[in-house]
């Protein structure tokens, strides 16, 4: 086997070997639940001036592997640098969360002046960490998946239903096709970029693929993450792909065929024991345990850790939340779940 497998767990996992313990790390594992995040933030200024900014980045990304010594180290970013980058306006507001401007109401592009060069920090942040990175931790880099990304820019904010983009979907499926395949291209130089820069294995966020009819989900998600899974498989074939479309259920199994990911991240709401059955046979999974149930820790936490280990003992399994880690986590709890993990 490959050094590269064997002294990296969740990189191993990825290609399909089960290990036991196994490799565990946490969505968000960089962010606002961490003492020292927060005073850093304090320090430096805005968010968004912080993923722009290669040596502040590379601190938050390597943090929590220094406190609690993750097996994967997660880039620190935002799925919004591609609209920032193809040139819609990106800021951040207190409390509000992220804007873009122009909203592509009507998915007309042609007032956008693309700006990669704004890419070329998260690159140099990668190298960073990578230099850095202790022995047998696997460095994981990321994008957001071309639906939940076209929903922040068509609306021009994060929405409960995404109905901007949903209607202009239905409305002028041309114009938003425009749109989709605009952060497709993107999105594969995006991957392969941070590939080239030292990440090993890199994951596609869909915060908002559960909320699509069954054609629209096929249209808008599944097509869309095939063309990047392809791409970034042709031009670097030994990058693992991990896929995380949130909310979809039922679908999981026919994502996961269609998509041709090699590892499925599950959510909170996805039953561990059936993904099990329905999914295909030796498929890597990821997750998925409640990040409120991380909160509450004690046997609550023990209950959902052990109900995750059972129904996933005999398939490649990375151990981490069904999403995010939320800012009210304890961090003693977070050193609690590890340990569970890892004994």
């Amino acid at each position: 086997m490959p050094e590269s497998l064997t002294d990296r767990p969740l990189l191993a996992v990825l290609r399909g070997e089960r290990r036991d313990p196994p490799p565990v790390w946490l969505m968000r594992q960089a962010g606002r639940y961490l003492p020292e995040y927060r005073a850093l933030r304090e320090a430096k200024g805005g968010f968004l001036a912080m993923c722009y900014d290669p040596e502040t980045a590379a601190a938050i990304t390597l943090q929590p592997i220094r406190r609690f010594g993750f097996d994967g180290a997660i880039l620190f970013s935002d799925i919004l640098v591609i609209p920032h980058a193809l040139g819609q306006d990106l800021w951040f507001e207190t409390g509000e969360g992220p804007r873009l401007a122009p909203p592509l109401l009507d998915g007309d592009l042609s007032g956008l002046s693309a700006k990669t060069s704004l890419l070329d920090p998260v690159y140099e942040t990668v190298r960073r960490v990578v230099a850095e990175l202790p022995a047998g931790t696997t460095m994981l880099g990321f994008a957001g998946s071309p639906w939940t990304v076209a929903t922040y820019m068509v609306a021009g904010a994060g929405s409960k239903d995404q109905g901007a983009a949903r209607r202009l979907a239905y409305g002028d499926p041309i114009a938003f096709q425009r749109v989709i395949d605009a952060i497709v291209g993107l999105t594969i130089d995006y991957l392969i970029g941070q590939i080239d820069a030292g990440v090993m294995a890199v994951q596609l966020f869909d915060s908002w693929a559960g909320t699509l009819a069954p054609d629209e989900f096929r249209r808008w998600v599944v097509a869309p993450n095939r063309a990047i899974v392809d791409a970034v498989r042709a031009a670097r074939p030994d990058a693992a792909i991990i896929g995380f479309p949130k909310g979809i259920g039922e679908k999981l199994p026919f994502y996961a065929r269609e998509t041709g990911v090699d590892a499925l991240g599950l959510d909170e709401t996805i039953d561990p024991a059936w993904a099990d059955e329905a999914l295909p046979k030796g498929l890597p999974v990821q997750g998925n345990l409640d990040p409120l149930a991380l909160i509450a820790g004690g046997a609550a936490l023990e209950r959902a850790v052990g109900t995750i280990r059972a129904a996933l003992n005999t398939r490649p399994h990375i151990f981490n939340l069904g999403h995010g880690i939320l800012p009210e986590t304890p961090v003693s709890h977070v050193e609690r779940l590890i340990a569970m993990v890892r004994q």
